[in-house]
């Protein structure tokens, strides 16, 4: 039996999501994170064999943070065995509608798209680049976030904007998540014996950043997110959907500059904006029990905005065969699922609340009542999908 592992780096603006995989039987050997990168408190944190350890990285980059993965692996002996590296690159446009093996003519249409994902794009390369600097000789693999999304209809990823802008300059909605969306789109599928070939799936990637996205016979026909990841739902500091006139309204009336308004809507709206308290719905989920007026109003705007888009997505699809939760949030809060559920009750959904508070913590499974329209939980797992990508890619 091979040995031959798969490592799987996601790079973010200042974190390095890492893991080795065992393409055969899919197991992690090692997963982590490298946190706070080009800040003084750098770190990396691991867990290998049920162990937890941490290292403190000064004031590290990508690159450094890399090196220090490097010596981690080569001390838990894990270097030798790796066969090929896995990258999730956020945005690829409309050239890439698939994974695909790193060349320099891949490399330069990333550079070239930068203008796109102006906070991720310079980071999936840095880490692209150092791989190739470490790891010499190893084939390297994209995964992209926006190539799930490849498939919807002009209907839906066109903006009614003069259209030159889209031929010329390819402002169009991309959609994310969709590493993430293919993963839990097929595995709820199977846990509800249905083909995905003919399935009608709605996904609720519920997390710091939030998106949802209709799947129809297992491709993307709609999704949240847009040119950026900016638009669709209320996230942890994204405001999602606002009038795009506020930008004039917050330039004219107040003063503020194109790129405080940008920053306005990107790092200081969503939950944290609304509720003044934090961007962390566990805080908000908390402070509502409470009895915090304001948190409940939060949780509300949340949910209110996420049952429209769920609506919106019937209309696309024709029917639902299941809603399904994923992400930080949805995976994990109770109290979220429910609100959802109950404002979707149109569609025939009866939570069953003893199945919905029982189910958090990597815990997978249906959560409305029998007889009801299925809602259900799916923890999703984007390294593994891009583990398979990069062996399916290098075989």
């Amino acid at each position: 039996m091979s040995t031959d592992s798969i490592l799987v780096i996601n790079c973010g603006s200042s974190s390095l999501k890492f893991a080795v995989i065992n393409p055969t039987t899919e197991e992690e050997k090692i997963n982590g994170i490298a946190e706070r990168l080009d800040s003084s408190e750098a770190v990396l944190r691991w867990k290998v064999n049920g162990e937890k350890g941490s290292q403190a990285l000064g004031l590290a980059a990508h690159e450094a943070a890399l090196e220090a993965l490097m010596g981690l692996l080569r001390e838990e002996g894990l270097v030798e065995g790796i066969s090929a590296i896995g990258h999730r690159v956020v945005h690829g446009g409309e050239k890439f509608s698939k994974s695909c093996l790193v060349t320099d003519e891949v490399l330069q249409a990333i550079e070239d798209g930068t203008k796109l994902a102006p906070l991720h794009s310079p980071a999936n390369l840095a880490g692209i680049r150092a791989a190739q600097k470490i790891f010499p000789g190893l084939p390297n693999v994209v995964v992209f976030d926006t190539a799930f999304h490849q498939t919807m209809p002009a209907e839906a990823y066109l903006y009614p904007i003069p259209y030159s802008l889209y031929k010329e300059h390819g402002v169009r909605r991309y959609g994310f998540h969709g590493t993430s969306y293919r993963y839990v789109g097929q595995a709820a599928a199977d846990m509800l014996g249905l083909d995905i070939n003919d399935s009608n799936l709605v996904v609720a990637h519920l997390g710091n950043g939030a998106s949802a996205c209709a799947i129809k016979n297992g491709k993307s026909i709609d999704t949240t997110m847009g040119l950026t990841p900016l638009e669709g739902l209320v996230m942890g500091t994204r405001s999602g959907d606002v009038d795009p006139n506020l930008f004039n309204f917050l330039n004219k009336t107040l003063g503020y500059t194109l790129e405080e308004a940008t920053d306005l809507l990107n790092k200081k709206s969503g939950l944290l904006g609304l509720s003044e308290m934090d961007s962390d719905c566990r805080v908000i989920e908390d402070a509502a029990a409470q009895g915090n007026e304001r948190a409940q109003l939060t949780l509300d705007v949340f949910c209110h905005v996420l049952a429209e888009k769920v609506a919106g997505f019937a209309a696309a699809m024709g029917k639902i065969d299941a809603l399904v939760f994923t992400g930080g949030i949805g995976e994990n809060s109770s109290v979220i699922r429910k609100n959802v559920i109950e404002r979707l009750s149109i569609f025939g959904f009866k939570v069953d609340n003893k199945l919905n508070d029982e189910t958090f913590r990597g815990k997978s499974d249906v959560i409305t009542e029998e007889g009801s329209t299925v809602a259900m939980v799916v923890t999703t797992n984007e390294e593994l999908m891009i583990s398979r990508d990069t062996q399916a890619l290098i075989a």
